[in-house]
């Protein structure tokens, strides 16, 4: 082995283990990544950054940007009151939904859709009288499941595409996915209606009027005149404990004090944190005379205010509706790390933040300094227009009731007229894929289904980046032969020679990898290694290129294999150890299923 080949082998070596670790973000694992191999001479220092420019980099910019304009016009709105039943039973909804997840997928980006059908998702679970999480998670895997039946369905397919042109067989076709990918997708959503559901955790079930995603934390004050004054914590708790609410820290003086002692008793002025339901807060503020502690801050906020004509505005605000929302935080949201003192929320939108719940536990934080993640629910208050404006503007989802919306018909069908051409040029070979899906955003510009500035907000700019890094660092383990000598281990090591045997190696390893690693990233790696296995097996590489791409789309065991595992983590009151009771009968089944569509389809 050359010491260009060790080297390489190294960095990968060395950013895989950062991506398991998780402890960074993952474009920046990658730029890392990608520094280290310009630093050692691996890649050339003026083609670092060529990978900006490669079209499966600038296909997955341009999708993001058109799924953002089916879901400002409400197209995806009108398809899903077009296609899901209102009075059907658990099997015909459940699978009604998954399919429109899946179909949504092939064409969008699959956490766009899984955003856009999560309310949907609440509101079938009421009407079903099931767990939320019972639904969301099915719903998560239809559309990870969708992905893989198209070209732009998701970016790992896009990858592995731009890998199979740099060899010199030219790029994948739109629906070349479709035959392996569409029959995979529909057993799996066929299992996951028919019995997988029954293997997802039931978490706390929903109530009547509000979506319960596990505990909220929150904070109330104790007023001078309150009931609470002169009770132990315990028999505070004692009194409460009907509600499921608990007393998980007490403020005294802006001191915090974590799980105080049951005998401290509780003055006026203290603020007690709780770890409530949304009905259990309201229980308690109503039966012992407590205050939110966000509401006593917006008072005494409008007693300082000094400024006339800032005071109009805030009594004008406050004869507006006033509404509680709960909003989950995606994984892209702007607001990821940032706290509500951060964010200004009373200044710049007249918000409040009530509470937060987070993977069934509580933040350690003061409520106001709790640096929020993806995956948390927070529960806002605020007028109604001024929630819509902050969930547009940080990129988070609301649940439960969904405001109203009143797309424009024409803009609806503009749209989608767009999506539909860009795929059309590329499925008749008129323009590749990146000019075609760039020309349908220019498009959305022009007729401003995507407001201009939105168009840069659509991108989700660590997945770009992380895109753009690992290129040129894969194109580096080919040349180096790195990629080859890997393979040739795995072949003869792992496989015994057998074309068959490596095959599923390469399957098995790519869903593994993805489950605990970005899919992007997964897809990236593992491409040189399925081409170096197929040249020194002296076989077709088409058919291990396709077993990365299904690899790669099938992250089930964990919350952090995809974006749409994550998005569900909050709302379903799930814990990490969830995901693989429903996850890894599917990994199965998919593997079952695809490895002979493979070789049926995709001969070696």
């Amino acid at each position: 082995m050359t010491p260009e080949q060790m080297m390489i082998l190294g960095v990968l070596a060395l950013t895989m283990g950062l991506f398991l670790w998780g402890r960074l973000r993952h474009d920046v694992v990658a730029l890392a990544s990608l520094m280290a191999c310009v630093v050692t001479g691996l890649v050339p220092a003026a083609e670092a950054f060529a990978g900006f420019g490669h079209p499966a980099v600038i296909t997955v910019a341009s999708v993001l940007v058109l799924s953002q304009g089916l879901q400002n016009t409400g197209a995806v709105d009108a398809l899903a009151r077009a296609v899901l039943p209102r009075q059907a039973g658990r099997l015909v909804s459940m699978a009604a939904l998954l399919s429109l997840g899946a179909a949504l997928s092939g064409f969008m980006n699959n956490v766009g859709a899984m955003a856009l059908l999560m309310p949907v998702a609440v509101q079938l679970a009421k009407r079903l009288e099931m767990p939320p999480g019972q639904v969301l998670m099915p719903l998560a895997f239809g559309t990870i499941l969708g992905g893989m039946t198209t070209l732009v369905g998701t970016p790992p397919n896009l990858i592995v595409s731009g890998f199979r042109e740099d060899a010199g067989r030219g790029a994948f076709a739109m629906f070349d996915f479709a035959p392996v990918g569409v029959a995979v997708a529909a057993l799996g959503i066929a299992a996951i209606a028919v019995i997988g559901w029954r293997l997802v955790p039931a978490r706390k079930a929903a109530s009547a009027s509000e979506f319960d995603a596990g505990a909220y934390m929150t904070e109330v004050r104790v007023g001078d005149k309150s009931k609470a004054i002169g009770l132990t914590l315990r028999a505070f708790e004692r009194e409460i404990e009907s509600s499921d609410a608990q007393v998980v820290a007490l403020v005294r003086n802006e001191v915090r004090l974590l799980a105080p002692h049951g005998g401290r008793r509780i003055r006026a002025q203290d603020v007690l944190v709780l770890e409530a339901d949304v009905e259990a807060v309201a229980e308690t503020l109503s039966v012992f005379d407590l205050t939110l502690e966000e509401d006593v801050k917006r008072a005494k906020a409008e007693e300082t205010e000094t400024d006339t004509e800032a005071g109009e505005d805030a009594k004008t605000m406050d004869e507006r509706d006033t509404v509680l929302r709960e909003v989950a935080v995606l994984p892209s949201a702007s607001i990821v790390g940032l706290s509500a003192s951060d964010l200004h929320l009373r200044t710049r939108y007249g918000l409040n933040l009530l509470a937060v719940a987070r993977d069934g536990q509580s933040p350690r934080a003061r409520l106001r300094s709790v640096k929020l993640k993806s995956g948390d629910l927070l529960l806002m208050q605020g007028p109604a227009e001024s929630l819509s404006e902050f969930i547009h503007d940080m990129g988070c989802v609301p649940l439960g009731a969904r405001d109203l919306r009143l797309p424009s018909r024409r803009m609806a069908i503009t749209a989608a007229a767009i999506m539909v051409g860009a795929i059309l040029l590329v499925t008749f070979g008129v323009l590749p894929a990146a000019a075609s899906f760039a020309l349908g955003v220019l498009a959305s510009m022009l007729f401003r289904t995507v407001p201009p500035r939105q168009v840069y907000t659509a991108i989700d700019w660590p997945v770009i980046v992380l895109l753009a890094a690992l290129i040129p660092v894969a194109g580096a383990m080919q040349a180096t032969g790195a990629a080859s000598v890997l393979a040739e281990f795995l072949v003869m090591e792992v496989a015994q020679g057998q074309a068959v045997a490596a095959l599923a190696v390469i399957l098995i390893t790519t869903m593994f990898l993805s489950d605990v690693m970005n899919n992007a990233a997964t897809a990236a790696v593992m491409c040189p290694i399925a081409l170096g296995i197929a040249g020194t097996l002296g076989v077709s590489p088409d058919s291990f290129l396709m077993a990365v791409a299904i690899g790669a789309s099938c992250a089930f065991l964990t919350p952090i294999g995809h974006q749409n595992n994550t998005l569900i983590l909050g709302p379903g009151g799930f814990r990490f150890g969830d995901y693989w009771k429903l996850g890894l009968p599917l990994e199965v089944l998919v593997t079952a299923i695809s490895l002979p569509l493979l070789l049926i389809v995709w001969p070696l």
